[in-house]
């Protein structure tokens, strides 16, 4: 994801809402890790779920001070709500480089498939580990073990089956409607 998703992305109404919506739940103006998992009603997580939600959060934390303002907040959103197949893939791609070494191994997708599975539900008839070899099959173009940002982008927007699956299994909007049904509600 890059710096260049504005506060415009969002109508005058839905920028107000949320704004109001972050500003009850962070007075400071500042989300911490613990505050942003409070926000999306994540508890009680394993090990695994934790730390990809830590990655997800560090994803949002564009300037890596350790904190979602507004803006960080508005961009997550804009993503989450109304970006792009490309700029989506993009921001798939940093949060499975776990590591952040530019490419992503099949133990990187392999936790971060179980994680997203432990949080989300799983609605795929195959098993995480099938689910990453089919990944790999697929689109490890080079036969490396690891999927570059351009044999991912490439690999999964040529793929329908997988670009559904991909969209799928990271689709937080049941977790954006249940906040906007608080806001709905509050204000």
């Amino acid at each position: 994801m890059g710096n260049n998703v504005a506060v415009e992305e969002l109508n005058a109404c839905e920028s107000h809402q949320w704004y109001r919506k972050f500003m009850t739940e962070c007075p400071s103006g500042l989300l911490t890790f613990y505050e942003f998992k409070q926000f999306f009603g994540l508890k009680n997580l394993t090990e695994s779920s934790n730390a990809y939600v830590h990655t997800m959060f560090k994803t949002f934390d564009m300037n890596d001070d350790g904190f979602i303002d507004f803006m960080e907040y508005v961009a997550a959103l804009s993503l989450v709500l109304k970006a792009g197949v490309e700029k989506k893939l993009r921001w798939y791609f940093k949060l499975y480089d776990v590591d952040g070494n530019g490419c992503i191994d099949r133990d990187e997708l392999l936790v971060i498939i179980k994680s997203i599975r432990a949080i989300n539900g799983t609605d795929l008839d195959m098993t995480d580990e099938d689910f990453t070899n089919m990944v790999f099959d697929r689109i490890d173009i080079n036969g490396d073990g690891e999927l570059s940002l351009e044999e991912f982008m490439e690999g999964v927007q040529n793929d329908e089956q997988l670009l559904e699956m991909m969209t799928k299994s990271l689709d937080v909007s049941h977790i954006v409607k249940k906040i906007q049904g608080e806001i709905s509600a509050n204000f």
